[in-house]
This record gives C-alpha cells, sequence and structure tokens, in this order.
C-alpha cells in the first residue's frame, strides 16, 4: 500500500500571521490526533508576516508594522510559549509607563488612573488641562447617567458623548481609538470593539463606579490597572519579526511564495482544487482563506456568491508608519512617556508618535533617539517623501527638533486594518454561518473578531481546530 494512502491534504491561503497561526495549528493538532495531514501555506508576496516586519539598521531596530502584543489575550502568549521564545520577551519600560494627549500643540499627560475615555481616579483628572472645567463637570455627571437599556448596537462616539459628554470624545477618547483601530469612531461598533464598557454600564450603571471598583480590587491585589496599562504589552528583544520567523521556521516546509490564488473550486469528487497565477491547480480536502475581507470576498465569489457579499460588507482602512531616527542632542524633550495621540480637533497630519527608543529597550543606539509617527486615511496614501516632511513638520514644533532625521523609513499599509462598524457582529455572525455550509472549509483574520496579534493568532488556530474537527 503506498505511504500517502489516507493521507489527507490542507490548503491556507494567505501568509500573514493569521495563515502562519492556521498552518502551524493544523500540522500540530493533526499530529496529536494522529491524522495524516499534508498542509500547504500559499503567499502570494515573496515573504511571510503580513504587516509583521522587524528591520536592523545602523544599530537602530525598526518595526514597519505592530511593535507589541497584549499580553490579557491569551492566543500570542500561549502561542510563543509553545514556540519556545517565551524567554525572549521584554515588557515596556517601567519607568515611563504614560502617554500624552495633544492640547493646542502641546503636550499633556494622560490623567493617572484615567481609562481611554473616563477617569478612574479623580484628583489627577481634575487637575488636568486637557478638559474645561465645564467638559470636567460634564463627565463627573456620568456617574447619574442611567443605563441605555437596550441591547442594540452603538456607535463608540455615541457612547462616549451619552454617557461623558463631548469634551471627552473630543479630547481623549476620539484620539485614543484612533490610535487603535485608525478608525472613525463614528462608525464604530461598541460591541465589537470596546465591549468592557458595555459591560462596566450594565453591571454598575456608570463607566466611572466601573473603574473605582477595579482600582480598589486592584489596590487588594497590587495590579496595575490605571491608564493604557502598558505593563500588559509585550514584545521581544529582536523585534516583533521573532515571532514570524520562528512560526516560519516551524513550517517551513509547507510555506510557497509567489504563489498567487487566482480562483478556488468545490466538486463532491475531488475536493477543493486551488489555481494559481501560474497555471498550476492544487487540490486539498481542507480550505481556509486567511486574508483581509476584500481579498477573502473576491476568491469566493465562485463558491458562494452570499458569503462573499457578506465578508465584502467588512471595510478596511489603509495606514502607514514612519520611523525618524536622530541625534539625542536634536531633540529638546524629555521623551519621559510611550508616546502620544492627536486629536482630530488639532488638525495635524499625524494621529499618532510612539518614542520606540523610550518605549522598549534597545531600540536605538546610545545617545540616539527613535520615533515612530502614525498617519490614516487619506494622508497616508501620499508620497514617501511626502509622509517624512509631515512628519517633520509636526514632530518639531511639539518635541523641539532642531534638525533633519538621520534617516527616516516608511512603511505603508494600504488596506490593511478592518473597520468594524455598528452592527459588525451580525455581519460575521453571517459569514460564520454561511461558511459553515461549505464543506471543510473557513475563514480567519483580522476582519471578524479582533484586529491585534493575539486575535489574528486565535482566529487561524480556531480555524484549523474546526478543519480537524470535521473529521
Amino acid at each position: 500500500m503506498s505511504e500517502n494512502a489516507g493521507k489527507k491534504r490542507a490548503i491556507v491561503v494567505g501568509g500573514g500571521i493569521t495563515g502562519l497561526a492556521a498552518c502551524y495549528r493544523l500540522r500540530r493538532e493533526a499530529a496529536q490526533r494522529d491524522i495524516s495531514l499534508d498542509v500547504t501555506l500559499l503567499e502570494a508576496t515573496e515573504r511571510v508576516g503580513g504587516v509583521i516586519h522587524t528591520e536592523h539598521r545602523d544599530g537602530f531596530l525598526l518595526e514597519h508594522g505592530p511593535d507589541a502584543f497584549l499580553s490579557t489575550k491569551p492566543a500570542a502568549k500561549a502561542l510563543c510559549e509553545e514556540l519556545g521564545i517565551a524567554n525572549q520577551f521584554i515588557g515596556t519600560n517601567p519607568k515611563v509607563r504614560r502617554s500624552f494627549v495633544i492640547r493646542n500643540g502641546e503636550l499633556h499627560p494622560v490623567p493617572e488612573g484615567f481609562y481611554m475615555m473616563a477617569p478612574g481616579s479623580f484628583k489627577p483628572f481634575l487637575k488636568s488641562p486637557l478638559f474645561s472645567w465645564r467638559g470636567k463637570l460634564r463627565m463627573a455627571m456620568e456617574l447619574f447617567i442611567p443605563r441605555r437599556g437596550r441591547d442594540t448596537d452603538e456607535a463608540v462616539a455615541h457612547f462616549v458623548r451619552r454617557r461623558l459628554g463631548t469634551e471627552a470624545f473630543t479630547r481623549i477618547a476620539q484620539p485614543m481609538i484612533g490610535g487603535i483601530y485608525t478608525s472613525d469612531a463614528e462608525n464604530l461598533s461598541l460591541k465589537a470593539t470596546f465591549p468592557r464598557f458595555l459591560e462596566m454600564e450594565n453591571a454598575h450603571g456608570s463607566i466611572i463606579k466601573a473603574l473605582r471598583a477595579q482600582k480598589k480590587q486592584a489596590a487588594q491585589t497590587s495590579q496595575d490597572t490605571s491608564g493604557p496599562r502598558y505593563s500588559l504589552f509585550l514584545s521581544f528583544k529582536s523585534g516583533m519579526q521573532t515571532l514570524v520567523d520562528t512560526l516560519t521556521e516551524a513550517v517551513s516546509d509547507c510555506i510557497r511564495l509567489g504563489a498567487s490564488v487566482e480562483r478556488i473550486q468545490h466538486t463532491s469528487s475531488a475536493g477543493w482544487n486551488v489555481s494559481l497565477a501560474n497555471g498550476e491547480t492544487l487540490n486539498a480536502e481542507f480550505l481556509c482563506i486567511a486574508l483581509p475581507a476584500l481579498q477573502a470576498s473576491a476568491l469566493i465569489q465562485n463558491v458562494s456568491m452570499p458569503l462573499a457579499t457578506q465578508i465584502s460588507e467588512i471595510p478596511y482602512a489603509s495606514s502607514a508608519t514612519v520611523n525618524l531616527a536622530f541625534r539625542r542632542t536634536d531633540v529638546a524633550h524629555p521623551l519621559d512617556g510611550m508616546g502620544f495621540v492627536v486629536p482630530a480637533t488639532e488638525n495635524l497630519s499625524l494621529i499618532g508618535c510612539s518614542f520606540s527608543s523610550v518605549k522598549f529597550q534597545d531600540r536605538a543606539p546610545t545617545e540616539h533617539v527613535l520615533l515612530r509617527a502614525f498617519i490614516g486615511e487619506p494622508k497616508s496614501k501620499k508620497s514617501e517623501s511626502e509622509l517624512i516632511e509631515m512628519c517633520q513638520t509636526d514632530l518639531a514644533p511639539i518635541l523641539g527638533i532642531k534638525s533633519d532625521p538621520l534617516f527616516a523609513v516608511v512603511s505603508k499599509h494600504p488596506q490593511a486594518m478592518a473597520q468594524y462598524q455598528v452592527g459588525h457582529q451580525e455581519v460575521v455572525g453571517s459569514v460564520e454561518r454561511l461558511a459553515g455550509e461549505l464543506p471543510d472549509f473557513a475563514v480567519a483574520g483580522n476582519g471578524y473578531h479582533g484586529v491585534g496579534i493575539p486575535d489574528c493568532i486565535r482566529s487561524g488556530e480556531m480555524a484549523a481546530i474546526s478543519l480537524l474537527d470535521a473529521l
């Protein structure tokens, strides 16, 4: 009997962190279940990892994509432990765990105990120049605002204004949210992006009451729950590329680069047929599409127009990052924080900036500074030289920068960030139902249950397990 008799085949389309996680989990889970399985990962470009990309240059460590992940979502940390790279974790600088918000062109610290949109401590909040006294009074009135009483989805902007007022939204919630989702909070789904605040409202009747209760509990357990909770962010000594490289090594025999998929179809006799741009056709019993929604929708039209239509309702936004290297003497600001965010009302090109060489150790040579600026739509579509000029124009007066950067590196991410608009959960529910109607098929990615690295890893892993569970 042939040694391949009874062997199953699986194809994963997309070599971002989601596809890599799906490929790895298919291999590991199949082995644990004693299933003979060949896995092929198809990536259209010449590298895997998607937006995760670390570059080392002249002693600087540049992150082109995300520079960290949240440890509170277990999928990423658990995978790193399984891969044996947890010993390479580094946390944020414990000496400067605070961030800033621009107000009238100047940096002001986020008040201690402030979480995203509401104060957990009144004294620092009352002293902060970020808000007018009228705005502070309106935010304090949140203690007496009744629960909404309806279970329908709500835009984040509407939720913040309803509970905390307009200043809370425009001066801090909008820039904080924009820094995370590169999104317009006017249409962003509360249920899909910040369900915790909805839970706070339902459980305590007030966001402020909930934060104060958490602070009291944290004091009893010595936990850090104030501000952006920088202690929960993890990266690697050699950058986020460590995760991609380790995963790639683990599944290197599965990966095919430059393999652009043009068409998929399913037959009852042959299973899934995957046609490549080079004219080759691959066959497999199992298929996982780990692509952004727009690309996934285009592929799926041939096998399920209803599913393709639902997936296409998930919009994406583009963004760009600009790494700028300076001598320390050329930046007057003390850089005594992790970075800053920019309210839309400030009319700057940037939506935020990380002090990368302060946030994590060994990101820049001694006596040098590395900054990483973030630009959203539509400005992110400008040329690289224009983006660098915009960053210099915005950063110079804010940080007291006296010279041009030693170098600047632009990273563009077109249509990379999923936008979870109001009603997103209902769309995803329909996607999962329709995907479940296709035999031995799964979709995964940042378009469904979270945009962060742990969310994408979990999405890929759950897709892999669902395919094997079908056996």
